[in-house]
């Protein structure tokens, strides 16, 4: 039987779902988009020795790719404990 304080607790774990995937899916743009636009100017700087908008093309937006993956998964965890959705996974 659903109750009430059930279904908006799961419309507050789905609105912080929501939110989350739009904030990581904006860097994803960001890094993706944004530096390839403006790699140019990047190019100015320098990366450990490589100029910067090479260094992100060729490393530095896999590493923030990962470090997004990572950030979703310690958030979903977190969000999912605090609302106290079960894993359906084994």
């Amino acid at each position: 039987m659903k109750t009430p304080e059930l279904e908006q607790r799961k419309q507050r774990y789905w609105l912080r779902n929501r939110q989350l995937t739009l904030a990581l899916l904006l860097i994803w743009v960001l890094v993706t988009y944004v530096a390839s636009y403006f790699a140019d100017s990047l190019n100015g700087f320098s990366f450990f020795g490589f100029p910067l908008g090479f260094y992100m093309a060729a490393q530095g937006s896999l590493i923030i790719y990962v470090l997004v993956v990572g950030c979703y998964a310690l958030a979903m965890r977190r969000l999912e404990k605090k609302y106290g959705i079960e894993d359906q996974g084994g």
